[in-house]
């Protein structure tokens, strides 16, 4: 099974355009796959994301601006996504110490407890890519981290989709 088949196209401008097309359908696969585990937890990927960041900073806290900098989808309003930890019990927020201006957050031992809940789960959400091996997935990763290391807006202006 192939891009083709998935999205019923066969024929594509260019072997750019099928990759950067497959590459945005694979996400949203994954994405789903990994959204379907975290809802039994009635947790969002965000939310997800913002836990494991804290975790790996405890006990020291952030501040929001540190966690989105942090955080893999730029895009989230983190302190709408704090606020939805809070209520849960899953993070605690402070007025920072030496800068009023600032929250420090904190993830709670109840955020703690989901974590390792989520993290025995893990062989679950590694699954999603069990039909690679070892190498294929380090080769995936050495292609992704240079796929990344463009830095303009548009490559290719004849590049469309």
């Amino acid at each position: 099974m192939g891009i083709e088949k998935d999205i019923n196209q066969q024929h594509f401008q260019s072997e750019a355009q099928k990759a950067m097309i497959n590459l945005m359908y694979t996400h949203s696969w994954v994405t789903e796959r990994i959204k379907e585990i975290l809802a039994e937890e009635s947790i969002t990927m965000q939310q997800f994301n913002i836990l494991r960041i804290l975790r790996g900073s405890d006990p020291m806290p952030l501040s929001t601006l540190s966690i989105r900098e942090r955080m893999l989808d730029k895009m989230s309003d983190t302190s709408r996504i704090v606020d939805r930890l809070l209520a849960k019990g899953l993070v605690d927020k402070k007025t920072c110490a030496t800068d009023k201006r600032l929250v420090d957050v904190y993830i709670t031992s109840e955020g703690k407890k989901l974590l390792e809940k989520l993290d025995n789960k893990s062989d679950v959400m590694n699954s999603i890519t069990s039909k690679l091996s070892n190498s294929e997935l380090e080769k995936l990763n050495e292609l992704l981290d240079l796929l990344r290391t463009f830095k303009g807006k548009n490559p290719n202006p004849l590049f469309s989709f």
